[in-house]
């Protein structure tokens, strides 16, 4: 399953497994403690509030708010042919921070630390290894889902 994600490398097992799934089905998901209550995303396994690992998946809006953002020019080992691309940190609406590629609805001189963005979940389906990550979008891009 993880060879979904491409040129990223996972372990070969984990308790968030369903992420990678979920990602896939066009959701974004962090996990919420059934014990305490604490949110996180990325999701994880274990809570770093109180350490159960009793937790749930929570459907996420993808609404986020930029906090940085880098052009990459020299690519490392593995991502030479995808270069120059330009990534940024978002703050999620329901908590949490995700690193993303810019997407093809902004253009690069619209980029500006505070800007309001969407985290889509991409699919890349058309070649033989489906890879899945997400993109930063325009606030209100739509994307398909799988059905619930």
């Amino acid at each position: 399953m993880f060879k979904w994600f491409g040129k990223v490398n996972f372990v070969p097992f984990t308790k968030v497994t369903d992420f990678a799934r979920h990602l896939k089905d066009g959701r974004l998901m962090g996990t919420k403690c059934r014990s305490c209550g604490a949110f996180s995303f990325p999701p994880r396994a274990d809570c770093e509030a109180c350490m159960s690992g009793d937790f749930e998946f929570v459907e996420l809006s993808g609404r986020s708010t930029l906090q940085t953002f880098t052009k990459i020019v020299a690519a490392p080992t593995g991502f030479e042919d995808v270069v120059p691309y330009t990534v940024g940190v978002v703050d999620l609406e329901e908590g949490g921070r995700a690193l993303a590629w810019f997407g093809d609805t902004i253009a690069e001189e619209e980029i500006e630390i505070g800007m309001e963005l969407q985290v889509v979940p991409q699919i890349f389906d058309e070649i033989e290894d489906i890879k899945v990550y997400y993109s930063l979008e325009k606030p209100g891009t739509m994307w398909s889902k799988a059905s619930t």
